[in-house]
């Protein structure tokens, strides 16, 4: 490790998470916060943007990401990515006190999205404004990227990013989701998380034949038959990888039917698939439709995925190898930062990082703080986990790119 390490304040990085989580920001409506993230860089001068994201078809959004760079003195030198979004899921109403309210008790953070992921981003925020203000000279740039959407449907922020060219120079990528706590396997802070598992999601329509409710007998029950494709899908065997563990399905939902005495004539499937690398689209569709020919029902049925703004929008799976100088630099970092060396693992669910490391191509690392109660009430983050994010963080980038 270098001799010029940058530094992360703790108390600095307390206040700075508290002020983030005291703002409301669920997915959709993170204008408040992106202005704030936006201020906060401006005034380190530490030259943000707004990056314009819009999905007018679907889900009819309007929102804006924010980046900032530093420039290294090599153009040719690697630039490494560090990611975190700033919305949360909505607002949850078990909570018993103020979801907004920051609260800090036995070295921990209470707020809806304290660990997923406004710790995170809160400690890439200061990991940034470290590597700015040390005297460590890096010769490859580091962008920082703060993205909306990440809790909705489509991850719109991450996705934008992508296809205005963000990722097109980048090299590498750290996105600082909270990973053990949905981890493969159990395992315990500091932790490097090095491959997710994909997702699709099955939009199967079926269609029966309407009749009286009296004479069931005399139509075909929509319903019915999804309750029997549900059943089958179920048990549908799935793919399986060393480092990601197996596959799974879900069904999620079913809707048909009415109060009215009749025989169900509509249902609506949506079946969650967690894939795992070497599962393609073209598979997990064929594997769908495979069931429903085997599967001795009357109703017609129309298996796909649901509806994107674009085809590639997809959460593919990835694994990053432990050799990678990313990966390596990480782990140093951890040492030196914790000094004991971390634990490697792989996440069980999606997320942005499956965009950086499937779809841009990007080595991408989770490294993030821990919690509980993520999407729940009584949600919190271990406030010594941020600090040692962010420093690690600081640090791997010293190491890689100076």
């Amino acid at each position: 490790m270098t001799e010029s390490a940058p530094t992360v304040e703790y108390d600095e990085t307390v206040s700075l998470l508290q002020e983030l989580v005291r703002i409301p920001s669920p997915y959709f409506e993170e204008a408040e916060i992106s202005e704030f993230v936006y201020d906060w860089l401006d005034e380190r001068g530490l030259d943000p943007e707004y990056h314009h994201v819009s999905e007018p078809d679907i889900t009819e959004y309007e929102g804006d990401n924010v980046v900032a760079r530093l420039e290294g003195s090599d153009p040719d030198a690697p630039t490494l990515l560090l990611n975190a979004h700033m919305d949360t899921v909505l607002l949850v109403d078990d909570w018993e006190e103020d979801p907004t309210s920051g609260r800090i008790e036995d070295g921990k953070l209470y707020g809806q999205g304290a660990c997923d992921m406004k710790g995170g981003l809160a400690a890439v925020m200061k990991a940034f404004e470290a590597l700015a203000e040390s005297d460590a000279e890096l010769r490859g740039d580091v962008l920082l990227t703060a993205v909306v959407d990440e809790e909705g449907p489509y991850g719109l922020g991450t996705d934008r990013l992508i296809r205005d060219g963000y990722t097109d120079d980048c090299d590498m990528a750290v996105v600082t989701e909270p990973g053990p706590i949905l981890a493969q396997e159990d395992i315990e802070n500091p932790a490097l998380l090095l491959g997710a598992r994909g997702r699709f999601l099955y939009d199967i329509e079926v269609r029966g034949r309407a009749a009286h409710g009296s004479k069931p007998h005399t139509g075909v029950n929509a319903v019915v038959d999804a309750g029997k494709l549900a059943a089958e899908l179920d048990e549908l065997e799935t793919g399986s990888h060393p480092k990601l563990g197996d596959g799974s399905v879900c069904p999620l939902k079913i809707e048909g039917g009415s109060q009215t005495l009749s025989v169900p004539e509509r249902a609506r499937l949506m079946v969650d698939r967690h894939v795992v690398v070497g599962e393609t689209e073209a598979e997990v569709l064929a594997d769908a439709e495979r069931v429903v020919s085997e599967l001795d029902i009357e109703s017609e049925v129309d298996v796909g995925f649901r509806e994107a703004p674009d085809d590639d929008i997809r959460y593919g799976p990835y694994v990053t190898e432990e050799n990678h100088p990313l990966v390596e630099s990480l782990t140093g970092a951890t040492r030196n930062v914790t000094g004991t060396d971390p634990a490697y693992g792989y996440f069980s669910s999606v997320g942005d990082f499956n965009y950086l490391g499937d779809r841009a191509g990007l080595p991408t690392v989770i490294l993030g703080p821990d919690g509980e109660n993520i999407h729940g009430a009584g949600e919190f983050v271990v406030l010594d986990d941020v600090v040692e994010v962010a420093d690690i963080v600081a640090h791997a980038a010293v190491d890689l790119l100076g």
